[in-house]
């Protein structure tokens, strides 16, 4: 099939690729000149991995290209993907000008049957005002005003449907290429079971050993998206909650969640208590539907404590640092393992690490950090965060080297490669033997044996014994 999408970002990268991994000729537009010259050169501009290969083969199969021309991406595609931005505004809800904008031109040079899918995470009623933009287009080209109009004259003619995506940063090719769900929003209308149709042509490969396409009307997969990434903000505000005040009463938070994970109706997922939640989904899709209910009357009084109870998460690290060395941090420098919002992703935005970091250089700390992949987003995110300040903050080129002579670690970001780092080295080259742990990666008990101090999350916190016979 052809398919085009627009947007070369996180979502419309992926998709694109892999839509041509399965065979169909895709061609993925974007008005980022520098993106496509890039992408026409062999460079992935995101971290995901496996994309990079992905994205090589289908190049040299002719399967995928990249272009900047409109008109071609809509000449192409028999089905296309709206993949773009959807930033947050002023008041929180998302910005909708970049997928307006693609709207129109889909109505400004179609000539054929369209099926236009919103990939993009979009409030509802969205798909809506794309079909909306896309009449207006054709009317304004002196095209007929209705579909039944269009259908009846043999004039070009579309349908709009709802297809979110949900991929997770890290594992986004794993889930596209195996979904444990496909939704398809799908309105009434004299085009949309043909449209329908083409869709589950498309994602028929995907589907082979399991079909786990969910059809329903588009407003529903609208709110579906929003829905899916609000609980899964909630339940990681919930459980540094619960890892807060079991730090307070003197419970274990892994304990804990072992406990209630075991019950099925529960499960382990998004258990985890660490620094709070960030990256490019959570914050701005839990405040897009905060606005969506506040617009219609009806606020949602849980995902506004959700909000709440992340921004203060972000505080709690700085908080025991400070109650640890005081308030005033001149001369002290701080090991950071780990910058990215998560593992296997280099992605900055709403990272806890730039709150902490910004607060700790602005009480006139030190960084010395490390992130397998991260680091140039971060040093251009916290140039941004800091300014003339970013100067106190260094790179290292391993883990090791982040915390030679280094006051204390704090640890953000739970890479694999910070699981089993050699104890009595660390003991040895922290100043003040000190570990903030924001991810829980290690046993206490161990820690202490080291001669460690160890301040985990939501778990017993241990200052270090005698143990200079293990530091050698």
């Amino acid at each position: 099939m052809n398919v085009t999408v627009f947007g070369s970002g996180y979502v419309g990268l992926v998709t694109g690729a892999c839509f041509a991994d399965a065979g169909n000729h895709v061609v993925c537009v974007d008005v980022d000149q520098q993106k496509i010259e890039q992408l026409n050169a062999g460079q992935i501009p995101i971290y995901e991995p496996g994309l990079n290969a992905v994205v090589a083969n289908n190049r040299a199969a002719g399967r995928l290209e990249f272009t900047t021309d409109t008109a071609v991406g809509v000449a192409h595609g028999d089905i296309i993907f709206i993949a773009v931005g959807t930033p947050p505004d002023e008041n929180g809800s998302a910005d909708l000008k970049y997928v307006l904008a693609v709207a129109k031109s889909i109505g400004r040079h179609m000539s054929g049957f369209k099926v236009v899918a919103d990939k993009s995470t979009v409030p509802v009623g969205t798909a809506e005002l794309v079909a909306q933009a896309i009449g207006v287009e054709l009317e304004a080209r002196g095209f007929a005003a209705t579909p039944s109009e269009r259908i009846n004259l043999g004039q070009p003619d579309f349908t709009v449907m709802s297809n979110p995506e949900f991929l997770k940063e890290g594992a986004a090719i794993e889930d596209f290429s195996r979904p444990d769900r496909i939704i398809i929003g799908v309105d009434q209308g004299p085009s949309a079971s043909r449209g329908l149709e083409l869709m589950r042509q498309l994602y028929g490969p995907f589907t082979l050993n399991h079909d786990r396409t969910l059809v329903m009307d588009v407003r529903s997969a609208e709110l579906t998206k929003y829905a899916a990434n609000a609980m899964l903000a909630t339940r990681i505000s919930f459980m540094n909650e619960l890892a807060n005040l079991a730090e307070v009463i003197g419970a274990d938070i892994e304990l804990v969640r072992r406990g209630i994970g075991s019950d099925p109706r529960i499960g382990y997922s998004f258990l985890y208590a660490g620094a709070g939640y960030g990256g490019s989904c959570f914050p701005k899709d839990v405040s897009a539907l905060r606005m969506t209910a506040e617009q219609n009357g009806h606020p949602l009084r849980v995902l506004a404590a959700v909000e709440e109870a992340n921004n203060a998460q972000k505080q709690v690290l700085s908080r025991k640092i400070c109650d640890r060395f005081g308030n005033d941090l001149s001369g002290k420098t701080f090991a950071v393992w780990g910058l990215a919002f998560k593992p296997n992703t280099d992605d900055m935005r709403e990272a806890p690490s730039r709150v902490l970091i910004a607060d700790l250089v602005r009480r006139g700390a030190r960084i010395r950090a490390y992130d397998p992949v991260a680091m140039p987003e971060a040093a251009r995110a916290l140039a941004n965060d800091l300014g003339e300040m970013s100067e106190a903050v260094s790179f290292a080129d391993t883990p090791e080297a982040a915390t030679n002579d280094a006051d204390a670690l704090i640890i953000l970001t739970e890479w694999k490669v910070f699981r089993s780092p050699d104890l009595a080295a660390l003991a040895r080259n922290l100043r003040e033997r000190t570990v903030f742990d924001g991810r829980n990666l290690y046993d206490p008990d161990t820690l202490d044996r080291f001669g460690l101090s160890y301040y985990p999350t939501g778990r017993r916190q241990v200052t270090g014994g005698d143990s200079e016979a293990m530091l050698g």
